[in-house]
């Protein structure tokens, strides 16, 4: 598959995976005693909706926003400008397995849907070294809802990824990382299907008639149509649970 092509269908949405503002919120609460202007790392910021809502939720926060792809960043900095919140987050493009900080540098580290792609017992400890001491890191990602998942649920994430762990087994690995888990939820539905799936929709028919005829396009359509029908039908038995730790 063409990444430029997944690039290019996912940078003019407004979220790059499920999330909504209240969820960030409710995450955000969780954390009682950052200082009065603390320094944060959003990794995998993507639009960087969420970035923003951290920007209005602590509005003392210096916001490090970091991402691979630049044309994500370039939005985040016009929406930025935009709030008025520019000259608190600053972007920078980075490979979030390779971060171009000092060590024991954030109080606190964000990352809203990006830590598959590392996963969880690599992203977490290598995160942890620019945290620092007592300082919260807040993740979400896709975790298992049941053991005894339906076939199509089980066969799509052979394909997805076969390593989605369960809330259990996220727990284990946070512990095993020197983290304490201090609270998780799971996002609700209107997470995906509003905030996401809906704009996703809607791009993926501008996507098909914009590169119509090119197998790999018409691929990736197919794919995240069918991530679709599988969520609408099976949702219950997966998704996104948010965990806030400290180190």
């Amino acid at each position: 598959m063409d990444i430029s092509l997944i690039c290019r269908l996912f940078e003019t949405l407004p979220r790059q995976g499920p999330g909504n503002d209240e969820s960030t919120a409710r995450a955000f609460r969780m954390i009682t005693d950052l200082p009065e202007r603390p320094e944060v790392l959003d990794i995998g910021c993507g639009a960087g909706t969420q970035t923003l809502a951290l920007a209005r939720l602590c509005p003392g926060a210096r916001i490090t926003a970091v991402d691979i792809h630049p044309p994500v960043l370039a939005t985040l900095e016009e929406r930025a400008k935009e709030a008025g919140v520019a000259d608190r987050i600053r972007t920078v493009r980075a490979s979030m397995d390779d971060l171009p900080f000092e060590k024991n540098s954030f109080d606190l580290i964000w990352a809203e849907g990006s830590i598959f792609i590392m996963g969880f017992e690599k992203g977490l400890p290598y995160w942890k070294e620019f945290l620092k001491d007592g300082g919260y890191m807040a993740v979400s990602d896709a975790v298992w809802f049941t053991a005894a998942p339906s076939a199509e649920t089980k066969a799509f994430w052979e394909d997805v990824d076969p390593s989605i762990k369960t809330e259990e087994g996220v727990a284990r690995i946070i512990a095993s990382s020197g983290l304490d888990l201090l609270g998780s939820f799971r996002l609700p539905e209107e997470a995906w299907l509003e905030e996401y799936y809906r704009p996703l929709e809607a791009r993926l028919e501008e996507f098909s008639a914009e590169y119509a005829g090119n197998p790999d396009a018409d691929e990736l359509v197919g794919n995240l149509k069918r991530e679709i029908a599988v969520y609408r039908a099976h949702g219950t038995e997966y998704g996104y649970t948010f965990f806030v730790m400290q180190g």
